[in-house]
């Protein structure tokens, strides 16, 4: 008898849709007397939500890098029975490690840049990146044998997507970032799929505060080499992909990000 966890991702992304759609149901319920009050105004400005009055911009096209496991270079995290996760530190599908490091919480938020900000529902998300050595999963030495820091979600009735991980590492060259490819739906999440392929970039002042810990002294050299006007990827402006952070090294930060896509 096959279990729930072996059916791989089409089963696990169906699984996951159903219980979205019931919790948004519920949460509408729950929500209906404030409904008018939410909407592409909230909180927190350009940064991790909807801003106030202005037109959504579509978040800026950038490279998948040299190591997406998304199957275009030959490892494909994305057919691991297990990938369809929010966790993300641990490995699956028999792999066992997991990385180490200050947890962040990732909340990506998809709106329609041609439907007046409007919540993009449905729409996967796979997000990937270093860990506190620098390392990619199935990729880099050390850790060729390993997928963690890899996953997929599916946006719910907010357009938002959430996942746990580990603050990544400064490597040499690159401002500290997380790569992230959003798909239409659920039978396209593959390689060249996406309808958006991009990096979020983690403020200076959460890297200064995670990097004077434990595990990350490598990267505070290598910040200190780097900013994000010299990087490579975001010197023709960071404003749409630089997150906003709360929290701090010891209880964890949690990085937010509006996502605008030209659905």
């Amino acid at each position: 008898m096959k279990h729930e966890h072996d059916r791989g991702l089409a089963h696990d992304l169906v699984t996951l849709l159903r219980g979205a759609r019931r919790r948004d149901f519920l949460r509408l319920l729950a929500g209906a007397s404030v409904a008018p009050l939410l909407g592409c105004g909230g909180d927190g400005g350009r940064n991790g939500s909807p801003s106030g009055g202005e037109a959504c911009a579509e978040i800026p096209p950038e490279t998948a890098g040299p190591f997406p496991g998304d199957g275009s270079n030959g490892a494909d995290a994305l057919a691991l029975s297990g990938i369809v996760r929010s966790d993300i530190r641990s490995s699956i599908a028999g792999a066992t490690g997991t990385a180490d490091g200050v947890v962040l919480t990732v909340v990506l938020t998809l709106v329609d840049t041609g439907g007046d900000c409007a919540p993009l529902a449905g729409r996967p998300v796979y997000i990937w990146q270093c860990d506190r050595e620098g390392r990619y999963s199935m990729y880099s030495e050390g850790a060729t044998e390993e997928n963690y820091l890899r996953g997929v979600q599916v946006s719910d009735g907010a357009g938002s997507v959430t996942f746990t991980t580990i603050f990544p590492a400064c490597y040499p060259g690159r401002w500290p970032h997380i790569h992230f490819a959003v798909y239409p739906d659920v039978d396209t999440i593959r390689a060249g799929g996406e309808i958006a392929t991009s990096q979020l970039a983690l403020p200076v002042g959460a890297c200064e505060a995670v990097y004077a810990t434990s595990g990350y002294g490598a990267s505070i050299e290598t910040l200190a080499e780097i900013s994000l006007e010299s990087d490579g990827v975001f010197r023709d402006g960071a404003t749409l992909q630089l997150a906003g952070a709360t929290g701090d090294a010891a209880g964890g930060f949690t990085a937010t990000l509006e996502v605008g896509i030209g659905a």
